[in-house]
């Protein structure tokens, strides 16, 4: 399933925390059952806790470009 352009965070150049707050600010405009895709060059392990506490599902793809390709559901 392709997720719109508009529902996408392409954080891989991007400095911290402007993932991090790039990726909440997104999370605050998703409906339920709607899906985000975040984009990184390393693996958010401080974000997984973060979606498990606010009762959000991802799962995480390991690209051949070495992106961390993460879609997340509301």
């Amino acid at each position: 399933m392709d997720i719109p352009a508009e529902r996408t965070v392409d954080a891989r150049y991007l400095e911290p925390p402007q993932p991090f707050v790039d990726t909440m600010e997104m999370l605050a405009t998703l409906q339920p059952g709607e899906e985000m895709l975040l984009l990184l060059f390393r693996e958010p392990h401080p974000l997984y806790r973060v979606l498990q506490q606010n009762g959000h599902r991802w799962r995480t793809e390991l690209r051949d470009d070495g992106t961390f390709a993460v879609r997340i559901t509301c």
